[in-house]
């Protein structure tokens, strides 16, 4: 039996203007950059991760 991989939706909900350039490199390998912007990604733990240092500027969606 194939196993489902589990998918989790983040919304960009914070401007990359003014902050660091390591956040913004963070929202670009998330596949953000624009506001409102929603995306369909892998639940793992790197993806996560990437979540975690950006709390202020990307929510999880339903």
């Amino acid at each position: 039996m194939a196993q489902t991989k589990k998918t989790i939706k983040i919304k960009q909900i914070g401007s990359p203007i003014r902050r660091p350039e390591s956040q913004k490199k963070i929202l670009i390998g998330l596949g953000l950059g624009k506001m409102h912007r929603v995306v369909e990604l892998q639940d793992t733990a790197e993806v996560r991760g990437a979540i975690a240092k950006l709390p202020h500027m990307v929510a999880i969606v339903d």
